[in-house]
């Protein structure tokens, strides 16, 4: 994948820095594998407004991603890669040889057509998913996995990767994207090669608009209120907060 910068012919596009679509291979999700999605706006079950800065943003359906790949045995080809408006990384539709359809997170590389496994018996090779004890000492992963079957939970957004450093009896020393060593029982998963969509982190919004399509809405510092609604408000001028304190919140 790669971006492109925008001629600075209005305000807005002066800054602007977007990916490019050219890996997407289709436009409309797999219907039986999407459902909607309700949005709070920031406001729980009785209206009121639990969580600032929330609110708005374009209408979006959630796709149901399969984070435990434990279909061990059962050949998938790839049928599509597209774009998930709820995460920075692409999505890849299975195809599995039992009729079975999957969305997987797509990692770097993959491309329509590939056969993927999981299990045991799949080679390390990009998109297998395989547990730990059977990987290579050295391999780059990603979708790892914290305890056997529940499914991966980390290193899952765009550009990410970890690596199997060493192992240690029934554990395994996983280094993790922000430098952090882990370990992790042999027995998880993790799916081989690093997630896709690499170039989202040179991504510049050029805009606030763009905030409002993702459904954040301006977010206003401490600093800047009144003493009434904020213990870092008030003052002569531009007075310091002092040392950081949180919100009152009046039930």
């Amino acid at each position: 994948m790669a971006v492109r910068k925008l001629k600075p012919v209005t305000p807005g596009q002066r800054h602007k820095i977007i990916g490019m679509f050219e890996d997407i291979t289709a436009k409309v999700p797999e219907k039986s594998l999407v459902y909607g999605k309700k949005s709070t706006g920031g406001r729980n079950n009785t209206g009121k407004m639990t969580v600032r800065y929330m609110g708005g943003g374009h209408k979006k359906k959630f796709r149901i991603i399969d984070f435990k790949r434990e279909k061990d045995g059962i050949p998938a080809v790839v049928k599509t890669i597209e774009y998930d408006p709820n995460r920075s990384a692409r999505i890849a539709l299975l195809f599995y040889a039992d009729g079975e359809k999957r969305y997987i997170i797509a990692p770097n590389g993959l491309e329509v057509g590939t056969t993927l496994l999981s299990g045991t018996e799949a080679v390390p090779e990009i998109g297998n998913s395989i547990p730990l004890s059977n990987i290579p000492v050295g391999t780059v992963i990603h979708n790892i996995e914290l305890r056997p079957g529940q499914g991966a939970l980390l290193v899952r957004s765009a550009g990410n990767f970890a690596q199997l450093t060493s192992r240690e009896g029934n554990y395994c020393v996983i280094k993790l994207p922000s430098g952090e060593t882990r370990k992790i029982l042999s027995a998880c998963k993790a799916t081989i090669g690093s997630v896709g969509n690499s170039d989202h982190a040179l991504e510049q919004s050029g805009k606030a608009g763009r905030s409002r399509w993702l459904g954040r809405r301006p977010h206003n510092r401490g600093v800047v209120m009144n003493p009434v609604d904020h213990p870092m408000g008030g003052g002569e001028g531009r007075q310091s907060g002092g040392h950081p304190r949180s919100r009152k919140i009046v039930c």
